[in-house]
């Protein structure tokens, strides 16, 4: 049972780009709950959320790219 390495760096990928997302969309999503007098609030609000299912996704897409890396033998 041989590891794909170029699907397990896709996954790594994936996964380091989810890193940062995880960190930004709720500190932007705080900024915006701290922000609630301004005009602005359910833009950023919303970018926030954006943020935060972006980072899920990308996350779940990565670690499925790497489980299919390490036990799928050649489909």
């Amino acid at each position: 049972m041989a590891t794909n390495k170029d699907l397990l760096a896709k996954g790594l990928k994936y996964l380091f780009g989810a890193l940062p997302l995880m960190f930004i969309g709720p500190s932007i999503m705080y900024n915006a709950f701290m922000n609630k007098h301004t005009n602005w609030h359910y833009l950023i609000l919303a970018i926030g959320c954006v943020l935060c299912i972006t980072s899920v996704y990308l996350a779940f897409r990565g670690l499925k790219i790497m489980t299919d890396a390490l036990f799928n033998d050649g489909k």
